[in-house]
């Protein structure tokens, strides 16, 4: 797959992986993440579908075979973000033949 089009100075979208969970596009700038839960659209779609997506506008991606325009700062909205671990300053040991509740 090519990122620039012969001929055209047009930015493209790659659908890097597809998964149970969701999309995740690489552009040119970032790779996001198109969650199946916040984007149910997707979840039915086939994988022809999901490839098939364009970047006609900097602010926008279409999916011409869904009919669907999908603005970039609305996928932005809801990224995948891990949550940081936080681990107990203690640690509490269970005092013998007693249970932790």
């Amino acid at each position: 797959m090519k990122f620039m089009r012969r001929g055209k100075d047009s930015a493209s979208v790659i659908v890097t992986n597809i998964s149970k969970h969701g999309v995740w596009l690489l552009t040119r700038d970032e790779e996001l993440f198109v969650s199946f839960t916040e984007f149910p659209r997707f979840q039915y779609a086939s994988v022809s579908q999901i490839m098939k997506v364009e970047w006609p506008n900097p602010d926008y991606l279409y999916w011409a075979d869904l009919h669907l325009n999908l603005a970039l700062q609305s996928i932005r909205r809801f990224p995948l973000v891990s949550k940081e671990i936080r681990l107990a300053k203690h640690f509490h040991r269970p005092v013998k033949g007693k249970l932790m509740s």
